[in-house]
């Protein structure tokens, strides 16, 4: 896909085919075939049950025959990005310049599409190896405004994924995320401040602050990538592009009494907006 011969820049390169940078620099070191299985296991047990830590993930892989042991399961979680969602003391350390936002959606009225803006990343399995996701999804609507994929956990494709989504739809009142690294770095809050973006983040490990965007995951994970095996990263991009224009365009809602995202977001735009 990237032709490292060619006269266009590579950085070029990967904004026309969607890509983020770290993409193409970073080589991930590749996973044994048993742990990417265990990792396939533990996000599907993660899905199922977001509070459950090392321990309890592994007394039940214990259940299922498994016998595989807690630090192996820490390494593996903090590798794919996930981590038990339930209210803790926050301490965590963050780079110098990071921020800590308030929650500022709690008993707010959500009525309208741009209001609040969501992100978060996800774990993707393939069939050798595996890939991350990163959405922005508009709240009110469920729609998925824009999107990326990276093989490493940096901060660059989830601000390629903002930048697209303010690009294509204007600017949100609120832009709410989780604690996460990539969220509170001085990269990715400069330029939501810069947009003149209220920024709110989830409580430490709280998972109901980003309801809508964890429901999207349990979509995107049951409806399309636990029913297939993707082979690269191209075929990933591919086939998580289909899934997700069917999600915003096809898909019924019983929360929108069977209405798609796209015609619930549209609807609600200002009329000129929706003209243009």
């Amino acid at each position: 896909m990237i032709d490292r011969t060619h006269e266009l820049p590579i950085v070029r390169q990967c904004q026309i085919l969607g890509l983020a940078r770290s993409t193409v620099y970073y080589t991930a070191k590749s996973a044994s075939p048993e742990d990417l299985a265990l990792m396939r296991r533990l996000d599907e047990l993660h899905l199922q049950h977001p509070f459950a830590g090392a321990r309890m993930l592994r007394d039940l892989l214990r259940q299922e025959g498994q016998r595989v042991g807690r630090k192996r399961i820490t390494r593996l979680m903090t590798q794919m990005g996930i981590e038990a969602l339930y209210r803790k003391p926050n301490a965590s350390r963050k780079k110098a310049g990071d921020q800590i936002y308030p929650y500022l959606l709690r008993e707010m009225a959500i009525d309208r599409p741009n209001q609040v803006w969501a992100t978060d990343i996800t774990y993707i399995p393939m069939k050798k190896g595996f890939v991350y996701l990163v959405a922005v999804v508009d709240w009110y609507s469920r729609k998925v405004l824009a999107w990326r994929l990276s093989n490493t956990l940096t901060t660059d494709f989830c601000l390629d994924a903002v930048r697209e989504a303010i690009w294509r739809h204007g600017v949100p009142d609120i832009f709410n995320t989780d604690q996460g690294s990539q969220f509170t770095s001085a990269e990715f809050t400069g330029l939501l401040k810069a947009q003149g973006i209220r920024i709110s983040m989830d409580g430490k490990g709280c998972w109901r602050d980003n309801v809508f965007v964890e429901r999207l995951w349990r979509s995107v994970k049951y409806e399309e990538v636990y029913l297939k095996a993707y082979d690269s990263m191209a075929e990933a991009k591919t086939q998580l592009g289909a899934y997700l224009a069917f999600y915003n365009t096809r898909r019924p809602h019983r929360a929108f009494d069977g209405q798609t995202p796209d015609a619930i977001y549209f609807a609600g735009l200002p009329t000129v907006k929706a003209a243009a």
